[in-house]
Formats: structure tokens, sequence, C-alpha cells
């Protein structure tokens, strides 16, 4: 064999190791790159078991939210049913205690010494304040001891005058204030722009006393529909309608009218009584005037407070500015 040819042979066994060898490295290269490509799809994998995981874990928090959501308004939903129906329940029972309920008026015990007992209901929705005053008088005991000074047959009985003559007043002390002062109330009936009090001078009903100064100036009419204080008076007929509208009636008589009877023919002494400018003769005070022994008013827990009081008319001081000046 001669040298060249012994060179080309050893040049292609070299060439054939260098071809072996680059296609050792490029298979080693394809093998590498598959390692890589492997693991980049097992990233890509684990990357998509965890999104999905994520999905399903987000999934299950929405669900359970919306469950959550769901159990919240359920309740939420009882909670206002409840409410509704306990609404509605006290709704219905607020009407039906009002059409059951009744408000007992204030009964008035007059006991009068040797008569008897008279019970009288009173009517604040006629007259309240004159309920009021009655009230505060004959609970703190104003009344006790004192008589029916004037009674007239066919017509009334009258009494409650601290003067035993008709002519006195009660004190703000009587109401249990601070003051010796007198006062009277405002005369709760029509003529005197009150259109609530429709109440009838019908027998047994109890009604204020007052003054007419009329007699003296048509001007004073109002000064007498105020001039009520403490004297009361209880008619013993229905015909009195001449009253009606011009006094405060404020109560009427449940039990005892026998013993208004009795008191209304006791005895009477024949008097003279002075009338605007004439004298003349009258029968209406007893002889022993019958003693109120007590009065007391039960107003079954409800409070009718105090009553709105004014200063009486002074109508000496009026009577003298006119006939003197001053």
């Amino acid at each position: 064999m001669s040298k060249d040819t012994k060179k080309e042979n050893m040049n292609t066994t070299k060439k054939d190791e260098e071809l072996k060898e680059e296609s050792k490295v490029k298979e080693n290269a394809k093998k590498s790159e598959n390692k890589e490509k492997a693991k980049i799809s097992k990233s890509e994998k684990k990357e998509a078991k965890l999104e999905k995981a994520n999905k399903k874990l987000e999934k299950a928090k929405a669900s359970g939210g919306e469950k959550q959501y769901a159990k919240i308004k359920f309740v939420a939903t009882i909670i206002a049913i409840i409410l509704v129906l306990g609404l509605i329940a006290y709704v219905t029972n607020t009407i039906i205690k009002k059409q059951n309920f009744y408000v007992q008026n204030p009964l008035a015990t007059i006991e009068v010494e040797n008569f008897g007992t008279i019970k009288v209901e009173l009517y604040p929705e006629y007259a309240p304040n004159t309920v009021a005053n009655f009230i505060a008088l004959a609970n703190n005991g104003f009344y006790d001891g004192l008589t029916f000074h004037r009674t007239i047959p066919d017509f009334m009985i009258q009494g409650g005058d601290p003067n035993g003559d008709g002519s006195g007043n009660a004190t703000l002390k009587d109401l249990g204030q601070d003051s010796d002062d007198e006062y009277t109330i405002k005369g709760e009936f029509i003529a005197n722009g009150d259109n609530d009090n429709t109440l009838k001078h019908e027998r047994g009903v109890i009604s204020m006393a007052r003054s007419d100064y009329s007699s003296y100036s048509a001007s004073l009419a109002t000064e007498g529909y105020n001039s009520a204080s403490c004297q009361f008076f209880i008619t013993t007929e229905d015909s009195t309608s001449s009253l009606d509208g011009l006094y405060a009636a404020f109560g009427k008589v449940t039990e005892g009218m026998d013993v208004v009877d009795k008191i209304a023919n006791v005895e009477v002494e024949t008097r003279e009584a002075q009338t605007d400018s004439n004298s003349e003769l009258t029968q209406d005070r007893p002889v022993e005037p019958p003693v109120i022994t007590s009065i007391r008013v039960e107003t079954y827990g409800i409070n009718y407070g105090m009553p709105e009081t004014q200063k009486p008319f002074d109508i000496n001081s009026w009577y003298m500015s006119q006939m003197y000046g001053y």
C-alpha cells in the first residue's frame, strides 16, 4: 500500500470519526433539547394544574360566598317577616285595646253630715279645667266642713263657699300653692267661647256658681263669666235650661239624688238681699245649713293636673272708679 493510499485512508477515518463526534454532539444536543422541552412541558403542566387548582379554589370560595350570602339573606328575610308579623300584631292589639279600653271618669264622693252620700261622675271631656280645679280643691280637703248655704226646692242646692254666704273664693294655697291670693277660673261654656261644653243642666247635673256683673254694666258680662272659683251647685229639676251655655256644667250625680232632694227641701229663713237698686226678700238660706263632711275624688290613676287660674275681678274698685273716677 502506497503512502498516499494510507494517508487517504487515515483522512477518511478521521472524517468518519469527526462525523461520528458531530453526530454524537447533535444527538446529545437533541437529547438535551428534548430534556429541556420535557422540563418545560412538566412545568407547563404543573402551572396548568396549579391554575386549574386555583380556579377550583376560587370557584369553591365563590360558591361558599354565595352560600353564605344566601344563608344571610335567608336569615334576614326570616327576621324581617318576624318583625312585620310582630308589628302587625302590635298594631292590631293596640287597635283592639283602644276599642275596648274605657277610661273611667273621675268620681266625686260628697259626704253630708246627717244626710248621706252623693256620688258625682265628673266629665273632663266637657270642662277639663273646671274638673281639674274641683279635683284639686276636693283632694286637698278644701270643702271639708263647708256647707250648702243656698237651697231652692225644684231648682238647685249650692255649696262650697268658705264664707258661707255666697261671697267667698278659694285661694291658691287651697290648690297646694304657696300663696294666699284668691283666684278664679275661666268659664268653660258656650257664652264664653267654649263650644265643647254642650252638657245640659238637667236634673242631677253639677255646675260652677259664678257672679253676674251685667247688672252693673253689659260690658262686665265676661268678667262675670270668668268669676267662678270654688262654689258649685247641683240642679234638682230638668226645667233649668235657662242655665245651659251660661254656666260650666262639669258632671252628674250617679248616686244619692235622694240626698240632694232632702237638702233642697230643708227649712230656710227669710232674709233681705240686695239686687241692683232694689231690696227683696229671699228664701234660700237654710236655717241650719247642711255641713259637707268631706269631698274626695277618685281619679283612677289619671292625673288631671292643676287648673289654670286668674286674678279675680274687683267689682268694688270698678264701681268706685265709675262713681268717683278712681
